[in-house]
């Protein structure tokens, strides 16, 4: 408690009060001292950041409540955005095909001058998926 306190620069009381009040998550050690994890440094920053802008406690308990719940959503939110991005890359693939059949009607001249304007956004968008498949 004393080092998060520390790092936090609270007291060690004020952890006690908001370990009480069901702010702060303790686990206890097998000779019953407290002992927080890694997310309680961050749940004190929150804590003090909603006192400066006069979140009653019960408000901060809320709070803190839903950034916890954001926290454990973040893989599920992840797999979502992924299954997006897959199916936007399926769309794009039809646009491209459609695209390139329009291509295929213009003069050598004409296709140079409109692939010249994605140059930089496919090779940046190649980039992005190297880096994607690792």
């Amino acid at each position: 408690m004393g080092e998060l306190a520390e790092k936090a620069k609270v007291s060690k009381r004020t952890i006690d009060y908001y370990t009480k009040l069901g702010l702060l998550k303790a686990e206890r050690s097998e000779s019953n001292y407290r002992y927080y994890d890694s997310s309680a440094l961050e749940d004190l920053k929150l804590i003090e950041h909603y006192k400066k802008l006069n979140y009653s406690l019960d408000m901060i308990k809320e709070r803190l409540e839903l950034h916890r719940k954001k926290t454990a959503a973040e893989e599920d939110l992840i797999l979502k955005q992924a299954n997006m991005v897959a199916e936007h890359m399926k769309l794009l693939e039809g646009e491209i095909k459609d695209f390139q059949d329009l291509l295929g009607k213009l003069d050598d001249e004409c296709k140079k001058k409109i692939l010249n304007q994605f140059a930089s956004q496919t090779v940046a968008l190649l980039q992005s998926l190297m880096m994607f498949l690792g």
